[in-house]
């Protein structure tokens, strides 16, 4: 087997040939060129001059080292992976069909080289863990290459696969560094969890109930969840998790007419968003010994409402409004804010997450499925920025640290696809 390792692939001093990658799912030519209603700039190409493959083995060792140090945990020495990410380089430059998706350009690599299979079980690497490490270095070689614009951004990594099927949009939470919590709703209607412990996926696993909307999540402590979901009556439900077992479901009444929101801005406290019958925003407040009554907030909702906290004195609320635009209000510790209207032209309900005090990003559907984020950067609203994608639910976002935001919704396929940006 080591008489192939390190024998150098044939294709290396082969001529670089230039091909566009456009997004990861087939068939999506429509997606190409600008929506006509968002303004989105677009980046400009300062040169056409392709990547070596030393140059993007240069940016891996630099900027993703997790993924060299996922493979050290793992025990496999640095020169065998140093080797493989090389191997998987070369091939996405020279070989490949970069007019495909990174995991279909990762299968065609596995069948023209399935003897390193067996080296990956040498060092006990779990196949899953090979599997998207690779994929990620194949999505970061066709991010360098530079793309037409139907990749995320050069700093977005995605998207990748989780799979399961979805009947609703995705919700995610985080309670420490590099931990990820999804909640979907499944086939059967039922609450569904799928997690990221630092060092791979779980698989998905049911936590019953009947929902009729998509749920919410948030985290205020180290190994605490709280999910809130609409159920058959149409009121609020909530179960929470305590780091050792899930609550069973508790009622906390209204009357909704979207899925809802959730945010929090200390320890033990909790600010859920809905829409209720007459299209406004209503609130209610877990204060740390009890639930407040409904707080009606007005306005005219045309989604569920997002919601995300960055100060223990800051709430920030967005929601479609009637004019399909996105409209915004804020808790700045003494008062609510009037609505502000922040444009665009949505076709889901927004998502919302804070890197860091006095930062949103936002992110939506636009009008040609794809995703769009637009950020306050502590001094002004950023215009709208072409993520590319084609999602068939809202999105979902969650930041783990002031470098790092993650980005999930509903693929083509009712799976569940995740963009990252960050380490």
């Amino acid at each position: 087997m080591y008489r192939y390792l390190y024998q150098a692939p044939h294709y290396y001093n082969q001529p670089h040939l230039y091909a566009n990658h456009p997004y990861m799912y087939a068939n999506q030519q429509q997606a190409f060129g600008n929506p006509q209603h968002m303004a989105v700039n677009q980046p400009q190409l300062i040169s056409n001059q392709r990547p070596t493959a030393q140059e993007i083995m240069q940016i891996l060792r630099s900027q993703h080292r997790n993924l060299y140090s996922e493979l050290d945990q793992a025990g496999m020495p640095r020169a065998i992976t140093d080797y493989v990410f090389l191997l998987v380089v070369n091939y996405t430059l020279n070989q490949a069909n970069t007019n495909q998706t990174a995991t279909q350009i990762y299968n065609q690599f596995q069948r023209q080289f399935p003897w390193l299979n067996l080296l990956y079980r040498q060092f006990n690497i779990p196949q899953n863990v090979v599997d998207r490490i690779l994929v990620r270095v194949i999505q970061i070689t066709l991010n360098e290459l530079g793309d037409g614009g139907q990749q995320p951004g050069r700093d977005w990594i995605g998207w990748e696969d989780l799979g399961g099927v979805l009947t609703s949009a995705p919700t995610v939470a985080s309670w420490q560094p590099n931990r990820l919590d999804v909640f979907a709703r499944g086939t059967d209607q039922s609450l569904y969890h799928k997690w990221w412990d630092g060092r791979g996926w779980s698989n998905w696993e049911t936590l019953g109930g009947v929902l009729t909307s998509a749920p919410a999540a948030v985290s205020w402590g180290p190994n605490r969840i709280d999910v809130f979901v609409r159920g058959t009556d149409n009121s609020l439900y909530h179960k929470w998790w305590d780091g050792s077992r899930w609550s069973d479901w508790e009622s906390l009444g209204g009357v909704l007419t979207s899925g809802p929101a959730v945010s929090s801005r200390r320890p033990n406290q909790l600010d859920v968003f809905v829409r209720g019958t007459n299209q406004r925003l209503y609130k209610k407040t877990w204060n740390g010994s009890r639930w407040e009554d409904w707080e009606d907030l007005g306005g005219t909702l045309a989604s569920e409402p997002a919601a995300v906290s960055w100060g223990p004195n800051r709430i920030d609320v967005f929601a479609r409004g009637q004019n399909q635009d996105l409209i915004h209000k804020w808790w700045d510790g003494s008062s609510w804010s009037n609505w502000e209207s922040l444009g665009g032209v949505l076709t889901s309900g927004p998502a919302v997450s804070s890197s860091r005090p006095n930062r949103l990003d936002v992110f939506v559907r636009g009008t040609n499925q794809r995703l769009y984020k637009r950020t306050w950067n502590g001094s002004r609203w950023v215009d709208w920025e072409d993520l590319g994608g084609s999602i068939t639910s809202a999105p979902a976002a969650v930041s783990w640290g002031p470098n790092r935001t993650d980005v999930f919704a509903r693929g083509e396929n009712q799976n569940l696809i995740h963009l990252y940006r960050g380490r």
